[in-house]
């Protein structure tokens, strides 16, 4: 294992070091050998499978739609997301490589924060669009033109980077009281804000950035999903309550996939529970890794439409040979 130049001592208060020393999960860096291959797979898996979804969407001109949009954006946001996962994974992994300098750490966290944030934000645009699809079918389209899609794109754009852009820099410039170890395999802004000194600006605004995203977004969506479900519930026919939950279901289900870890690490936090550092680290990988490998099989296997062109695609297609 690397050595960590710099460690601050706790009670005194230092700049940013050079480095940080990534922990991640315990005993990985002493089986490096194994750990590097399901990385790998899981990457190309999440690569291929939402590489398809951004294929299909973008060559089927029936599927220029809202949701579909909206879909393509969480793809290109779970592609990112990997992405930006896998330097710090694959260097521990390699080599046991757990020291980062401190400006590609910064890098990372921007980025893993960035396309994290993008994705909440496009799960919250298609909870709202699948609400006005159940709830306001009449006005649906009235609604959410071109015009309305373009506006929330580039809202989306903002809030990710209008929220994360201040983060490096006031990361740097803070005082730190504490080693500079953190505790996942990755750099993420509330691990690093941690280490500063109490009251630091950086580490509120970590906080305010965190609350203002992740913590409203879920809320919104299951007021969402509240709204759909009255609605279903005053509909007489079951077939008719059966196919607008179909339409849900791929949707429900990424929704849980990517925030019920990431409740569980907060309702722990505040517990207080005795839980292991370890678990922590599992939650967190599972929360960050496992929805861009699930959301394209979850949006193939429940929407039949994605499903459909997909497998037209790729069936070879017949030669008419009639004189």
């Amino acid at each position: 294992m690397s050595t960590f130049p710099m460690q601050a001592a706790p009670n005194s208060s230092t700049s940013m070091a050079p480095t940080f020393l990534l922990m991640g999960m315990r005993g990985l860096s002493t089986a490096p050998s194994w750990w590097m291959i399901p990385l790998i797979i899981v990457y190309i898996l999440s690569v291929l499978g939402n590489g398809t979804i951004l294929w299909i969407i973008a060559l089927e001109p029936t599927l220029h739609r809202p949701m579909h949009f909206f879909l393509f954006l969480l793809s290109v946001s779970d592609v990112g997301l990997t992405t930006a996962l896998m330097p710090t994974l694959l260097s521990l992994a390699l080599a046991g490589a757990n020291a980062v300098p401190a400006s590609a750490c910064l890098l990372q966290m921007f980025f893993v924060h960035v396309f994290s944030v993008m994705e909440s934000s496009v799960m919250l645009a298609m909870a709202v669009d699948r609400a006005l699809a159940i709830c306001r079918p009449l006005h649906y389209s009235a609604i959410l033109t071109n015009g309305v899609i373009s506006k929330i794109s580039l809202a989306i754009a903002f809030r990710c980077l209008g929220l994360h852009l201040p983060l490096p820099f006031l990361l740097t410039h803070m005082p730190y009281c504490h080693p500079q170890v953190l505790t996942h395999s990755y750099c993420l802004h509330p691990d690093i804000a941690r280490l500063a000194c109490p009251g630091a600006w950086g580490a509120v605004y970590s906080l305010f950035v965190v609350l203002s995203a992740m913590g409203l977004d879920p809320l919104l969506i299951f007021f969402s999903y509240g709204l759909i479900g009255r609605v279903l519930l005053g509909v007489a026919s079951r077939e008719d309550r059966w196919k607008a939950g179909q339409t849900c279901a791929a949707h429900l289900s990424a929704v849980l996939l990517f925030y019920s870890p990431m409740i569980l690490l907060a309702l722990i936090h505040h517990l207080k529970l005795p839980i292991p550092q370890h678990f922590h680290t599992l939650l967190s990988y599972v929360h960050f890794l496992l929805p861009p490998l699930m959301n394209p099989i979850l949006y193939s296997v429940k929407m039949k439409e994605i499903r459909e062109r997909i497998l037209n695609r790729l069936q070879p297609r017949k030669v008419d040979c009639a004189q």
